[in-house]
């Protein structure tokens, strides 16, 4: 009993980013658990999470396109102002 104890007391948690492929989350690095272990996982919101670009040109490339999206298409000048609370509003 007291192994046991010991044992969960020594387990530490793990933060691995996984892609849901085909019904399943697929790990994108080693977690070395023993197979058919059961975890626990919580999902962030994908749309948060900025795009992994290493790449100094194609990072550019990218928040050039961003930039003239954002051009084409200002916010009108009659739009409503949200308020602070109304901008982090969680639903």
């Amino acid at each position: 009993m007291i192994q046991e104890i010991k044992k969960r007391s020594s387990v530490m948690s793990q933060r691995i980013k996984a892609v849901y492929q085909n019904g399943a989350f697929v790990p994108q690095q080693p977690c070395h658990l023993p197979e058919g272990s059961e975890v626990e996982l919580t999902i962030d919101d994908p749309y948060t999470i900025p795009p992994a670009i290493k790449d100094r040109s194609e990072r550019a490339a990218m928040l050039e396109d961003l930039v003239k999206c954002m051009r084409a298409n200002p916010i009108p000048e009659g739009a409503p102002r949200f308020t602070r609370d109304e901008l982090h509003e969680r639903r």
